[in-house]
């Protein structure tokens, strides 16, 4: 005779949290599109008023000084400005954090008071408000490096003892030095440790070990945190209002110590100081649709790396 299986009756337990569990899923699904259709709200908007202000025209000269009129309005100075800062910045951060990371997690012992203080300062530094790094940078960069370097080397006038775009760069490098080294470092720790073992194994020194193999597997997490720096900074306004942007600028910035037009400072004058607002508004949606369009291309360069790394990665393996 053969055995029956009587099937499980499901318990009371998993029927009695069902209902609640369905519920947080709704939640969890009902916030995932109340997102992203803001997103495509805010997006549709930028799209259908900017566009008729965007033009090769404005894109490639030079403004006048009253940008304010539709006819006179250019942003080749504020894209230059913007895309030279991001790029100076991602020069200073990215070397910084990866050696940060790697000393927090190929060499620093994690139980010493040390290194949990720098650990607190990375966390801490991530929630000071980016008013704070623009005062920083005008104390720190300007005033003290700056001023000290000038009556160092007996210069007639200030050269680095002013608000220029290379302070400008540095004061973004520490704002968004906290990204850097945090997503450098979860990708050091996700490297399994047999790699690096066989390495050692083989004869290699600790340092051979992170250039030859610990480095080129976490490559991808190094773009990553480099990606999300510049998302950061492309934008922002209050780090470098102090320590290089101008109101305007007849030539572009031939060299670091100079100053600089930025989009996201020109949208702030566009919306705060025009004379007329319904007549500023097609100049303001077109700058802000270019500024989008920069920080979308310059995030795309570090996807479209990434990705390619991935895959030659795996084709390697």
């Amino acid at each position: 005779m053969s055995a029956t299986t009587i099937p499980s009756r499901p318990s009371l337990r998993g029927i009695r949290w069902r209902p609640v569990s369905n519920f947080f899923s709704g939640l969890t699904r009902l916030a995932t599109f109340s997102i992203l259709a803001l997103l495509a709200i805010l997006l549709s908007t930028i799209l259908v008023n900017g566009l008729p202000g965007l033009s090769f025209r404005f894109i490639s000269t030079i403004p006048k000084k009253d940008f304010f009129e539709p006819g006179s309005a250019a942003v080749l100075p504020m894209i230059v400005g913007t895309t030279v800062r991001v790029f100076v910045m991602t020069l200073f951060v990215i070397p910084i954090g990866v050696i940060t990371a790697i000393y927090l997690t190929e060499y620093a012992a994690s139980s010493s008071l040390y290194t949990r203080v720098i650990r607190a300062a990375v966390n801490n530094l991530a929630g000071v408000p980016s008013i704070v790094f623009g005062l920083f940078g005008v104390g720190f960069f300007i005033n003290f490096i700056g001023r000290g370097f000038d009556s160092l080397t007996h210069q007639a006038g200030p050269q680095l003892g002013q608000p220029c775009l290379l302070w400008a760069s540095m004061t973004l490098a520490v704002m968004t030095l906290p990204v850097v080294i945090v997503a450098t470092e979860e990708s050091l720790k996700s490297i399994l440790p047999g790699l690096r073992e066989a390495s050692l194994a083989l004869g290699a020194t600790k340092l051979q070990t992170i250039i030859r193999v610990v480095l080129p597997n976490a490559l991808t997490g190094i773009l990553t945190g480099g990606i999300l720096a510049i998302s950061r900074a492309a934008g922002e306004v209050a780090p470098i209002l102090f320590t290089g942007v101008a109101y305007y600028m007849r030539d572009l910035p031939k060299s670091p110590t100079d100053q600089f037009m930025d989009l996201g400072y020109h949208i702030y004058v566009l919306s705060t100081q025009s004379p007329n607002i319904d007549q500023t508004k097609p100049v303001l949606y077109a700058t802000v649709l270019v500024l989008l369009v920069l920080t979308f291309s310059l995030n795309g360069i570090g996807i479209l790396a990434r990705a390619r790394l991935r895959r030659s990665g795996r084709s390697d393996s």
